[in-house]
């Protein structure tokens, strides 16, 4: 009788563990998490009893500074709080992520064959181009005009899971056209954030980064698969990019696409030392007590066909298998919880028609370009690429469709709040963080509102289009 409500803690236990992965492999698992998030950092900045501390949390020092009884001092990181901790640190791993799924993509995925890849990739671009030109339109020669960046950007986790939410009433086809797209809308922004918003460039350690990663390259040219002899020069090159100018998380890019791809061992060799070490197991077992399972040598020989199996499988489906998780359930809901809570001291924050003539609107640019420019840029480049024939229309879907899809792609959220954060650098801290504050508020209503349209819209195409097809 003792022992039943020690049964049912681990029983209990076991269900939690179970949901908890049932859960994490739903599609639209990821984009609840990070939504709510986003509501307890909005609670915690705005809340009168917990402003203060929220704030205070985030910009306390986690620098590890030394002093030397001649007065030098040295930090290192140099400046590094909890919410840069999160910015240039954790986000490293969700940028080596991106880098790595876009490999795949890139190497047998999606972007493999030109023919598959070339239209989500052109719509891609026009989904960048169009939001920009709106952004630029409404603040051109203002203080916010640096920030043309931030409506330009998909949300894969939430445009993914409101598809998946839609089931059947999106054609496949469609689901794998938006998916390229935010891939392809990944990479567009790296670039955009490694061109346009790192700091001032000390070239002499950016040319050191260069040097490091020549190193890796060759030790990849030469067959080097050991995971120790990538990690230890990715540190170096994050290092050197966080001081050099070039944002930090641009080191995580880099390092995705120099990780062989290769395993290590190869199927012959597996299966001899497979059969080697399952004879070993069997003679150790004449020799020792059989009760004895496993024994000292016997563990030594499933520890290195463990270490075997390990390394059979590359070290880039390695990682992304491992840190996947990490990522979507732990890195981005942090990023939201530091990021996404803005105090609203002024309410005009939230009138996404405030102008003037020296800060612009950031609001509206941003709004306009999530929810406007990302669907008309999306379309009318599928369009273009269509009728000159460098794509094809994917099968079994309409122009009204695509545009109802192309709506969720002004889902920016995490990729736009990530470039507001690098935005308004040159201004004065007051304006830059009011303009940073609105920037954040934009997109949250921006990516909110483009979500609910273009949910609503596919439910009102598939009906519509059912509709027609029964009176055919």
């Amino acid at each position: 009788m003792k022992l039943f409500p020690i049964y049912t803690w681990t029983r209990g236990i076991r269900n939690f563990k179970h949901r908890r992965d049932k859960f994490s492999h739903l599609p639209w698992a990821q984009g609840a998490i990070l939504l709510g998030c986003v509501l307890i950092a909005m609670l915690l900045a705005n809340l009168p009893f917990t402003r203060d501390a929220y704030h205070n949390f985030l910009s306390t020092s986690l620098s590890l500074n030394a002093a030397s009884p001649d007065g030098f001092t040295l930090s290192f990181p140099k400046g590094m709080t909890v919410n840069s901790f999160i910015n240039d640190v954790l986000m490293v791993v969700f940028f080596f992520v991106v880098g790595l799924e876009i490999r795949r993509e890139v190497d047998h995925g999606e972007l493999s064959e030109p023919k598959k890849a070339i239209l989500p990739v052109i719509a891609a671009f026009g989904g960048v181009c169009a939001p920009a030109l709106i952004y630029v339109f409404f603040n051109h020669g203002t203080a916010a005009s640096s920030g043309w960046g931030i409506p330009t950007a998909t949300d894969i986790a939430f445009s993914i899971g409101i598809l998946s939410m839609l089931g059947r009433k999106v054609p496949v086809s469609l689901k794998i056209f938006l998916t390229t797209l935010a891939v392809a809308d990944d990479l567009i922004a790296i670039l955009v954030v490694a061109l346009f918003y790192g700091g001032k460039i000390n070239f002499l350690l950016l040319g050191i980064a260069a040097l490091v990663i020549c190193f890796v390259v060759l030790l990849n040219k030469l067959g080097e698969k050991r995971d120790i002899f990538y990690l230890i020069p990715a540190f170096a090159v994050w290092v050197l990019f966080y001081y050099a100018g070039i944002h930090s998380t641009m080191s995580g890019v880099v390092m995705a696409f120099l990780i062989p791809m290769a395993p290590r061992y190869n199927r012959a060799y597996y299966y001899r030392k497979r059969a080697q070490y399952r004879r070993r197991i069997t003679e150790y077992d004449a020799i020792e007590d059989p009760s004895d399972w496993p024994n000292g040598p016997q563990r030594h020989c499933l520890r290195r066909l463990s270490h075997i199996s390990r390394n059979c499988i590359g070290m880039t489906d390695r990682l992304e298998h491992s840190l996947d998780s990490w990522v979507n359930f732990g890195i981005m809901p942090l990023f939201a919880l530091a990021n996404a809570g803005v105090t609203i001291s002024d309410p005009s924050y939230l009138n996404i028609f405030r102008f003037s003539p020296e800060l612009g609107s950031v609001s509206m640019g941003i709004f306009f370009g999530l929810v406007l420019g990302k669907p008309i840029g999306i379309t009318l480049a599928s369009w273009f690429a269509i009728k000159a024939k460098v794509g094809a229309m994917p099968s079994n879907s309409t122009w009204k469709m695509l545009f109802a899809v192309a709506c969720l792609g002004g889902i920016g959220f995490t990729m736009s709040i990530f470039v507001d954060t690098l935005s308004f650098g040159d201004q004065a801290p007051e304006v830059m963080a009011g303009l940073r504050d609105m920037g954040k508020i934009a997109v949250l209503l921006g990516s909110l509102c483009a979500g609910i349209v273009g949910y609503l819209l596919i439910c009102l195409v598939n009906a519509l289009e059912g509709k027609s097809r029964e009176t055919e």
